[in-house]
């Protein structure tokens, strides 16, 4: 398997076999007719389905057994739980790729449909904002690019990357209402600190409809530790137990999918998101920071979202508004 292709969607197919049979042995025989294969091919796929971390008992003489549901973000085990979302159709899964953003940008600039979703168990080369890289390793975050074909003008982007924060919040909370996650405008989600989500929003627009847009969000869930160098924190870190990536996704797309309806939907919904936004945040009234941007920066106090959202902060020279750049508390 190339490792920048698409996953083998017939390794899905195995997993949801194995899972609805989970009490029983399944035979190669069986698994080769459910998805059109030789029994030899389906040994080579079970092979790679133990690579990737599935622990599948048996050989091809007695059969296959599951011991333990996967936690990969494949079709077949998100699809069932997106139901009714826009995003339950097409579900791009990789074993490894450059960046999900990446991939997500060019299906959608060639015409991919609207709550198409690509993920991967692995980025070389996941992207941040500006020149930064995500760090990704193998099947311990989620690494998730969605399309979105929203009706609303470039100017209306800024709220939905907010709200793709509000969604990050929000499922975190679903599964474990203990954490307090905390946002930073305009797209990190920290935890005691530390940075635990990033979001990246790309889009390609004219000057009054957006084309397409494309949020990319990356979670750090089951890392066990980061290179010293990155300020940043797993939920498994801040729990001190391990999380379902599975559950964890589902509920991310979930939140999304409300958000999003919203924004479409409701002339109001912007006022909600930075309403929300800001009572969730530590950062967007009376924090102390600097911004750096394209070479310059400024200090000051945050004085909240303007109605746009862009963020406000008086400086000694009086309120300067915000457009993008670092924020970093003083």
């Amino acid at each position: 398997m190339s490792q920048h292709q698409p996953t083998d969607v017939r390794l899905g197919r195995i997993v949801r076999l194995l899972m609805e049979h989970a009490t029983v042995v399944v035979s190669g025989t069986k698994i080769s007719q459910e998805i059109s294969c030789s029994r030899s091919e389906v040994w080579r796929l079970i092979e790679q389905l133990r690579s990737l971390g599935v622990d599948v008992a048996g050989h091809p003489a007695t059969g296959y057994q599951l011991r333990s549901v996967p936690d990969l973000l494949l079709p077949e085990i998100l699809r069932p739980l997106l139901r009714g979302t826009i995003f339950d159709s097409e579900i791009h899964h990789f074993y490894k790729i450059g960046s999900t953003n990446t991939a997500a940008m060019r299906a959608a600039g060639e015409g991919a449909a609207e709550g198409s979703v690509f993920l991967a168990e692995e980025q070389t080369s996941g992207r941040g904002r500006g020149a930064n890289s995500w760090h990704s390793p193998r099947s311990t975050g989620i690494y998730c690019s969605v399309i979105l074909r929203p009706a609303l003008p470039p100017s209306e982007v800024l709220a939905l990357s907010l709200a793709a924060g509000l969604a990050v919040h929000d499922a975190i909370r679903q599964i474990d209402s203990r954490i307090v996650a905390d946002l930073k405008w305009p797209n990190d989600v920290l935890i005691n600190g530390k940075k635990v989500c990033g979001i990246l929003t790309e889009m390609n627009a004219e000057a009054t409809r957006v084309r397409f847009i494309v949020v990319g969000v990356g979670i750090n869930v089951n890392q066990a530790s980061f290179p010293e160098d990155l300020d940043a924190v797993s939920l498994r870190q801040a729990t001190g137990s391990e999380w379902s990536r599975v559950e964890l996704a589902a509920a991310l797309l979930k939140s999304l999918d409300c958000e999003y309806r919203e924004i479409v939907a409701s002339s109001r919904a912007r006022e909600s998101i930075l309403r929300r936004f800001a009572e969730n945040s530590s950062w967007i009234r009376g924090k102390s920071v600097s911004i750096t941007e394209n070479g310059g920066s400024i200090e000051g106090i945050t004085e909240g979202l303007d109605e746009r959202g862009f963020l406000r902060v008086r400086t000694a020279n009086g309120v300067e508004t915000v457009l993008s750049g670092t924020v970093r508390a003083k």
